[in-house]
């Protein structure tokens, strides 16, 4: 995957009434939560306002984060919306633009985890992963691209994951729908640059998150092994989010947040292919045996 993207450049977004409308899906919750909370923590440039739309299936937690953003002085709202149905993606965009006319930043942050090798994971779960990590993402894409070519401005931030950039082995399905947003990503930064859109691609590795909830494996080793990684992290989904933050006020197109995944990305990317292979046999022979241990 190239970064040559990275030098393509659009415009800093523009709104008459000083504002910075900001829809994050799946932010009830988890990175979405985190990320919401973070961005309502920066002061806006030239006494913007900022404004949060909170999309997800948990309306509870959806309620709860909107008092914490409150609380901060942010004004935002609550919206119920399942990325996996075209009507609740279409009432989506019929609330941000009863309510603000439109929209200046989409974090396409809504997904889901799964894990097991090709021979574990049935097609059920292959399509239950890639309709709402990839064609929720790009549903939601859609439906908010009118807006953006409406205000002659936009910006999408589409999470990815490192898995999508440095696989891991027995996460067949989550590596190659993350592998696919990162290439969706880039194709979409080529195409709508000449809009004045903008497009960054996020991709961490492990941090402490509830990501585990939502993950399905039909091979219990796989949920042990994932809780270790969990574990052993070694970033709070705070210190994420704040990364994440930081790099898109500055635009970037490939958002690293882990030293450790800057380090195995470069190394794949430097290494001869044969060498970069025979490195990563060595580290699944390990979880080669975690996960035949039923």
């Amino acid at each position: 995957m190239g970064t040559e993207t990275n030098n393509i450049k659009t415009n800093n977004l523009k709104t008459d009434n000083k504002e910075k409308r900001i829809l994050i899906t799946g932010g009830a919750t988890g990175l979405g939560q985190a990320i919401a909370l973070a961005l309502s923590e920066q002061p806006g440039k030239n006494g913007e306002q900022l404004k949060i739309c909170i999309a997800d299936i948990h309306e509870q937690r959806g309620q709860e984060t909107l008092a914490l953003l409150t609380e901060k002085g942010t004004e935002a709202f609550y919206q119920p919306c399942d990325i996996t149905q075209d009507d609740d993606v279409a009432n989506l965009v019929t609330a941000i633009e009863a309510r603000w006319g439109g929209v200046d930043v989409v974090f396409n942050n809504a997904g889901v985890a799964s894990g097991g090798s090709l021979s574990d994971e049935s097609i059920a779960q292959w399509k239950w992963i890639f309709d709402i990590n990839l064609l929720g993402m790009v549903r939601v894409s859609k439906a908010m691209l009118p807006l953006f070519k409406a205000q002659g401005a936009g910006y999408f931030v589409n999470i990815a994951s490192q898995a999508g950039l440095t696989p891991i082995p027995y996460m067949n399905s989550y590596n190659a729908v993350k592998a696919a947003v990162v290439s969706l990503s880039e194709t979409m930064k080529l195409e709508l640059a000449p809009d004045n859109i903008d497009v960054s691609v996020v991709c961490p590795s492990f941090f402490k998150t509830n990501l585990d909830e939502s993950m399905r494996s039909d091979n219990p080793a796989m949920h042990k092994m994932m809780a270790r990684f969990f574990k052993k992290a070694d970033m709070t989904k705070e210190e994420v989010a704040q990364s994440i933050c930081d790099q898109v006020a500055k635009k970037r197109f490939l958002i690293l947040t882990h030293k450790l995944g800057k380090r195995a990305f470069l190394m794949k990317k430097l290494l001869p292919t044969q060498m970069y292979i025979n490195n990563m046999l060595k580290q699944t022979k390990a979880m080669k045996r975690a996960m035949e241990k039923r």
